[in-house]
């Protein structure tokens, strides 16, 4: 687990997007298992690669189809075991239609809590082997971001991950913590390490602790 923290405008959510080459850097290499991306198949690179933004993209069919978007051979066994591990399950089987309820474009009849949770769900399904979180609950409040923080969690278990969070107890528990400045690594280290050596980090942990 690898986290990018900094303020806003330092670079983080321009780092994430270089991975699956939706941008493309015009100096240095990015490697993924000590390959360039650039040297990559798209369709490969990209098929390995889960990422649960903060705008969730949901299409305007049922919830079953866009969960199933993350595995399209999947089985219905399979879509619900993935609600399930994502804490959407419950809320899923009492709409009307259940899994067959439509959600309207880009989700607008559920609330932002339950898009992501869907959106987890569709993740999970996949089983990437590199996990992507570009501030998956900075948009929710109090209570559905402890609902989605404990599906999270669970995608995040036995993968790679890449997250940038405003929680600091997810910080926290990150094995390496990148310190982001104008675009540049400026510190990297556990986050007691940081605490120590990093004045940057410790205004970065400030803000977080006002908040």
């Amino acid at each position: 687990m690898n986290a990018l923290v900094g303020h806003s405008g330092a670079g983080k959510s321009t780092i994430l997007n270089l991975i699956p080459r939706f941008f493309t850097s015009t100096k240095g290499v990015i490697r993924v298992d000590g390959v360039s991306v650039e040297d990559w198949d798209l369709y490969n690179l990209r098929s390995f690669i889960s990422i649960v933004p903060q705008e969730t993209h949901l299409f305007g069919t049922s919830i079953y189809e866009n969960i199933r978007y993350g595995k399209l051979d999947a089985t219905k066994a399979e879509i619900e075991q993935a609600a399930i591990d994502a804490n959407a399950h419950e809320f899923i089987t009492q709409m009307s239609d259940g899994y067959h309820s439509l959600i309207g474009e880009r989700g607008v009849k559920l609330s932002g809590g339950q898009r992501q949770r869907i959106a987890i769900a569709r993740a999970l399904l996949k089983d990437p082997e590199l996990l992507i979180l570009d501030e998956a609950t900075s948009a929710l409040d109090t209570e559905a971001e402890q609902e989605v923080q404990r599906a999270l969690e669970q995608l995040m278990k036995n993968r790679t991950s890449l997250i940038i969070a405003h929680r600091l107890s997810t910080i926290q528990r990150a094995d390496l913590i990148l310190v982001l400045k104008n675009g540049t690594i400026v510190a990297s280290g556990s986050h007691q390490k940081l605490l120590k050596t990093s004045k940057d980090y410790k205004s970065w942990v400030e803000i977080q602790r006002m908040d």
